[in-house]
């Protein structure tokens, strides 16, 4: 039996041979071309996951060092610069292979759009029978000038929309989650001045400065939607930089809650402006050059409807989290409830932008709701799990984004060296956050105390670092020369302002008379350079320093919102009606009516996270 098997065996390996000798072969070709893209990959990973670990071992010796010049993100961009210029100048020459496509005479194809999918058909070398079923296609990336480059530089040269779905969403819901919320609901008219209005205001001074400087220093066209969509991308900050030194060195908190509330927003603010500005064109009766009233009230309201649904979007979300960890028993598995936090905060991003709304907003506000309400509600082990894994995502989206600028300056391909508009940008990048910061600072201290004095104004200023949420506009789209030379101006703009700016931090604080080592608890009242700070006086109630938009929700939040979605009291039988009293039961925990009351400035559940953070910050400085 073994035999007759043994004798199966080897006729049917025989016959399979045979069988594959007439095979073209292409399929093993086609098997080295997907090995080789395959080993590509990997090096291109692989070269920013040394970035990232060189980036993580230099900032320990800084750290180890205590020099304090150069914050993580600056290392990155300069790592980023050295390994892009490697690439660039010393690697081997790749080659590429190219196809030139026709189009079909008879083809149903529109020529001021790309195609969805390009159908290649060819003749095998030697044939002359078309290969019918041999059909490939290839996505859209953008027009070419000139095609040039090697496999290496195509590689790490990464699709834009891998930054808005992946790479941001963890930055901006982090932003969010550990937003200091005392401080900054205490700060919220002076916050949503600079982030709304600044970012306006900055978008359009940038604007109109670059659009009647160009014509004068640029020979490429720009027009005036060109200038001002720049404007918008170019005006949020991102002072990661100076806020891990503000952290460390203990400034002001209401310093840096301005700092930290202006940057969280305004990101929201130019992603919706920027669209708003695109909405305006599309509006527009393209061609004759005036201005369009009723274009401008469509995309004014394209602007405040997108907004306030995408926040309405990521609050729902967050309440929903919050009332399913509530009234389910999931906290009893930490790491299912974990993983529906994670879930359903990331699904805020995707919905938002599924339904053509921004997900950045949503996202932000989700993670607001969040650390306000879910986190509440979760087990110490997801508590911890959730901080941890957020820090953590975001530090390393941060650096790799970073990294990613300075490696795409040499290995991008679509990058425009245009002067002119170079040094337009950088001078107006600056006029306008002076136009931003100053002015406003005068009108909130009409109706505000205690008011943001001189020093910290000019600390404002400097803290307009440009960052991620820049980059990622300005790469999105890179097929006119203006887009290109847009991309590459604000690259410039990120380098110089993470390096340069974020570098001098200490050396500003210096020079402003900053108050430094302050005690969280403690404000430092306007400071007036005497080199001693007041402390508030027992006489003066720590409530009476919360803006009348903060006061008015704090009480609907404690009354209302706080018994609806956590175990926090009074319950909503003691706050709502009597005749409301079946529904009120209904939504009442027995945890909640075991409970201690409510106490309305001290809420332990909710100021864990900023307990932990004060600790963390009170070791750091004592080593």
């Amino acid at each position: 039996m073994a035999k007759v098997l043994d004798f199966v065996f080897r006729w049917t390996i025989l016959f399979i041979l045979l069988s594959c000798a007439n095979c073209e072969s292409t399929d093993i070709e086609l098997d080295v071309k997907a090995q080789q893209l395959h080993r590509i990959d990997s090096l291109n990973i692989l070269l920013y996951t040394f970035l990232l670990t060189l980036t993580v071992l230099t900032i320990w010796l800084f750290k180890h060092r205590r020099l304090r010049f150069l914050h993580e993100t600056g290392l990155a961009v300069i790592y980023g610069l050295i390994v892009g210029c490697f690439i660039r100048f010393t690697t081997n020459q790749t080659p590429v292979s190219h196809m030139t496509v026709v189009q079909n005479k008879g083809g149903d194809y529109n020529n001021s759009l790309p195609p969805d999918t390009l159908w290649l058909r060819f003749t095998s070398s030697g044939g002359s029978q078309p290969l019918v079923n041999k059909t490939y296609a290839y996505s859209f990336r953008g027009g070419l000038e000139k095609v040039t480059g090697n496999a290496i530089d195509i590689k790490a040269t990464f699709d834009p929309e891998i930054f808005f779905n992946i790479i941001l969403p963890p930055i901006i819901f982090h932003a969010g989650y550990s937003l200091k919320r005392k401080y900054f609901f205490r700060n919220l008219g002076a916050i949503l001045t600079y982030a709304v209005l600044g970012t306006t205001i900055s978008a359009f001074v940038v604007g109109v400065l670059m659009y009647s400087a160009l014509p004068f220093i640029s020979d490429l066209k720009y027009s005036f939607l060109d200038t001002l969509y720049f404007g918008a991308i170019i005006s949020p900050t991102d002072p990661v930089t100076i806020l891990a030194i503000f952290n460390d060195m203990r400034v002001d908190v209401t310093l840096y809650s301005l700092v930290f509330g202006e940057s969280v927003l305004n990101d929201a603010v130019a992603i919706v402006l920027s669209g708003s500005i695109q909405n305006y064109e599309r509006h527009s009766q393209l061609g004759t050059g005036g201005f369009e009233t009723e274009a401008f009230f469509r995309a004014l309201g394209d602007f405040i409807g997108i907004f306030s649904l995408s926040l309405v979007i990521g609050a729902c979300m967050g309440c929903s989290t919050a009332l399913l960890t509530k009234f389910t028993r999931i906290r009893d598995f930490p790491l299912l409830e974990s993983a529906l936090f994670v879930l359903m905060s990331y699904a805020t991003f995707l919905i938002a932008e599924a339904t053509d709304l921004t997900g950045v907003v949503s996202v932000l506000f989700c993670g607001i709701f969040q650390a306000h309400y879910t986190y509440n509600n979760l087990s110490n082990d997801s508590r911890k799990r959730t901080k941890h894994l957020f820090e953590l995502l975001n530090f390393l989206s941060e650096n790799f984004i970073f990294s990613y600028i300075g490696v795409s300056m040499f290995t991008f391909p679509k990058h425009r060296f245009d002067a002119g508009f170079i040094i337009a940008g950088f001078i107006c990048a600056t006029f306008s956050r002076a136009a931003n910061i100053y002015p406003l600072s005068f009108l909130v201290n009409l109706g505000r105390k205690p008011k943001i004095a001189s020093n910290f104004q000019h600390m404002l200023f400097f803290a307009g670092l440009r960052g991620a949420m820049s980059f990622a506009l300005a790469i999105r789209n890179t097929v006119s020369e203006a887009r290109q030379a847009m991309l590459t101006t604000t690259s410039l703009i990120v380098i110089f302002t993470v390096i340069i700016q974020g570098g001098s931090t200490m050396q500003l604080l210096s020079l402003f008379k900053i108050p430094v080592g302050v005690e969280e608890e403690v404000e430092a009242l306007p400071y007036s350079g005497s080199g001693r700070n007041e402390p508030e006086t027992p006489t003066s109630p720590r409530g009476s320093d919360k803006s009348w938009l903060a006061k008015i929700w704090g009480d609907f939040d404690t009354n209302f919102m706080k018994p609806l979605l956590t175990h926090a009291r009074p319950t909503l039988l003691e706050t709502l009606p009597v005749c409301c009293n079946p529904i009120a039961r209904v939504l009442t925990t027995t945890q909640q009516m075991t409970q201690e009351p409510y106490r309305s400035e001290s809420d332990s559940d909710l100021c864990i996270q900023e307990h932990d953070s004060r600790r963390e910050s009170t070791q750091r400085v004592r080593k």
